[in-house]
């Protein structure tokens, strides 16, 4: 069965922003390893709107680094599922709007062949932890503080306790620190 993975950055004090972190080329050859060993990225409103069409548009013009124009093609050629309830047409040609409810969605594609499913959200995965749904956790934490910003579970409570296991921790020059946790499971 395909696995359902949650790749985040994380400032020191628990923040979860897009802004004030060490966004290097070793943090975007990282997750453009785990995005190209996933066959679909799923979001909510939020964060797609700071991705598309930001990532598109990098790839288009070839603006950045050759590293971050790497990642913005293997991004843009992705599948993207979008679960909102706001946003009622995509013109990105790799988004579609989920049409099942998030746990529906989520279960049914563990069972397609394919390789593992990304969630690009707070919000969702917030939601997928309480379903128990998701089988991987990749934390890249910055050394900076920031202060303020988005947390997981501000806006969904987790009902139990998740019991993880390390996997793998990964160091960047940058001091970034990459947490590879997998979900135990109460057999």
């Amino acid at each position: 069965m395909r696995k359902v993975i949650f790749g985040i950055n994380a400032s020191a004090d628990g923040f979860f922003g897009h802004t004030d972190k060490n966004a290097d080329e070793a943090l975007h050859e990282y997750f453009m390893q785990m995005l190209q060993d996933s066959s679909e990225i799923l979001y909510g409103r939020t964060t797609y709107e700071l991705m598309v069409p930001f990532w598109p548009e990098i790839a288009k013009n070839e603006s950045m680094s050759q590293v971050s124009n790497d990642f913005a093609k293997v991004f843009t050629s992705m599948e993207k599922i979008l679960f909102s309830n706001s946003i009622s047409k995509v013109s990105d040609p790799n988004t579609t709007l989920a049409t099942r409810p998030l746990k529906e969605e989520v279960t049914y594609l563990k069972k397609q062949p394919g390789k593992d499913i990304c969630i690009g959200s707070l919000s969702l995965a917030s939601q997928l932890s309480n379903y128990g749904l998701i089988d991987e956790y990749r934390i890249v934490i910055h050394p900076v503080i920031v202060g303020k910003g988005p947390r997981l579970f501000f806006n969904h409570s987790l009902e139990n306790t998740i019991r993880l296991e390390l996997f793998s921790t990964k160091t960047f020059p940058s001091g970034n620190i990459a947490l590879h946790y997998r979900t135990l499971r109460n057999h």
